[in-house]
């Protein structure tokens, strides 16, 4: 699966992900990320990707002309397969993992990076096919979002994760909160790992986890606990 970024600020890309799980996943093989510096595409002779917008207002737009070389030229060399072009932006859909999961169904993801105070519009309605958003709040630009957006599509390429169940029977991705987890020591500062879990009695394990998640979840995400429910009312009521 490829990810192609298209930004300003390419630095910021490949800091975050050329390290760690999703790094890993670029050097062996099962993912390629590129990030693209538009500033590259521009014509102007000063390397100015922005303008004052039309209308007036204060900041400054990202043009038209650098943005849509830039996409056109990283277009064109990709393989074969469907592609996503999506633009990281606080009016688009809230990033979740079920879209997560959408997306992992894709060959290719562009992914436009804005900055400043946007980008001129008619690059949204050349070339993006939808804007997502990673919350309810603005940031500089779009290359912390676009980051996260990778992170977690990328989790689900099989090959980037040991096995299935790393992202299956976790936290949001399992519809629940996660439960508490412990490792060694068994008891620090007068704490003590729970009995259960040092019992070796792999379905009582798995109760007390479930049993703990639902609890969690009721408390402070309520939304996905009334989901779950409506979802597996034979779990619910064995834990009556």
């Amino acid at each position: 699966m490829r990810f192609e970024i298209l930004t300003l600020f390419p630095e910021v890309v490949t800091c975050v992900l050329e390290s760690s799980i999703i790094g890993r996943a670029s050097q062996n093989g099962y993912i390629s990320v590129g990030a693209h510096n538009i500033r590259d595409y521009t014509l102007d002779k000063h390397k100015k990707t922005d303008d004052t917008p039309y209308g007036g207002g204060k900041g400054m737009l990202m043009s038209t002309q650098p943005i849509v070389d830039c996409y056109e030229d990283v277009s064109k060399k990709l393989p074969n397969g469907k592609t996503k072009t999506i633009y990281a932006s606080p009016r688009g859909r809230v990033f979740n993992h079920e879209i997560a999961k959408e997306l992992a169904e894709y060959d290719n993801i562009i992914i436009l990076c804005g900055h400043y105070e946007g980008i001129d519009q008619r690059v949204i309605d050349e070339i993006v096919d939808e804007e997502i958003s990673i919350g309810d709040y603005v940031l500089t630009g779009g290359e912390i979002p676009a980051c996260i957006i990778v992170d977690a599509v990328a989790r689900l390429v099989p090959g980037v994760l040991s096995d299935k169940e790393c992202y299956e029977k976790e936290s949001i991705a399992s519809g629940l909160l996660e439960y508490p987890q412990y490792t060694r020591p068994r008891s620090f500062r007068g704490k003590e790992v729970p009995e259960v879990l040092l019992s070796g009695h792999h379905e009582n394990i798995d109760k007390w986890r479930l049993e703990n998640s639902l609890e969690l979840t009721k408390e402070r995400r309520p939304d996905l606990y009334e989901k779950y429910i409506r979802e597996h009312p034979i779990k619910e009521k064995k834990k009556k």
